[in-house]
């Protein structure tokens, strides 16, 4: 139970660092941080999360990263589901409480809660689709990669981090980046519309992009005999 307890911890901490720089500090707010800001918010709530709670569940606070982990044979089956749960429930309690923060805004309300989504005018969903498999795959097989035991390092949550951070830079303007279904998920409930009609893609493109991750890691192409 500590275990899910801490995912949820883990994964409330970055969607509410990271979403919360988008909606009160990023596009429309009073201080624009751009998607650089929105990066590095992203990348900071992770590396924060990592290394608080990373000893208990090894913070994955991501479907498609538990995912990828499982099949790279470093989860037990039994726990995939939970995880998958506490880490929804995670991205859930983040929006709520970004939700009840903001509706005490006396002027311009806010609608969108860092929800993702792309424009159809300027990209199509196949290029959404496309960007969020290759990111998740790139993120998590970083993860992968830096957590084996062979390569374990004090810094693999700094690594982590600066790697979302990075695919943030590259991503946002395309589908203001997941890489993670919880992520999407609970920013999308609170922001509803196009935001639950897309966010099928931001479930099973990341959950696909993980689960590749996952099946090159078990073959053990990238490591050291």
């Amino acid at each position: 139970m500590k275990t899910y307890l801490a995912e949820v911890l883990g994964t409330f901490l970055l969607v509410f660092i990271g979403t919360a720089s988008v909606v009160t500090g990023g596009f429309g707010g009073a201080l624009p941080l751009g998607q650089e800001g929105i990066g590095l918010a992203f990348g900071i709530g992770l590396i924060a999360a990592a290394y608080a709670i990373g000893p208990i569940s090894g913070a994955h606070l991501n479907p498609a990263v538990t995912l990828g982990v499982f099949l790279a044979g470093r989860l037990p089956a039994k726990d995939v589901v939970p995880y998958w749960i506490a880490q929804i429930i995670g991205a859930i309690l983040a929006s709520l409480a970004l939700w009840i923060i903001v509706s005490g805004k006396t002027s311009e309300p806010i609608t969108n809660f860092g929800a993702n989504g792309w424009d159809v005018a300027k990209w199509g969903m196949s290029s959404a689709f496309l960007w969020e498999l290759i990111g998740t795959f790139t993120f998590v097989t970083v993860i992968l990669g830096v957590t084996a035991e062979k390569h374990s390092t004090a810094f693999a949550g700094l690594v982590i981090g600066l790697t979302l951070a990075g695919i943030h830079f590259a991503m946002i303007p395309v589908t203001g980046t997941s890489v993670n279904p919880a992520r999407s998920i609970g920013p999308a409930l609170f922001t509803g519309g196009a935001a639950l009609s897309q966010l099928w893609l931001f479930i099973v493109a990341p959950l696909i992009g993980g689960a590749i991750a996952g099946v090159v890691a078990k073959a053990r192409i990238f490591e050291k005999d």
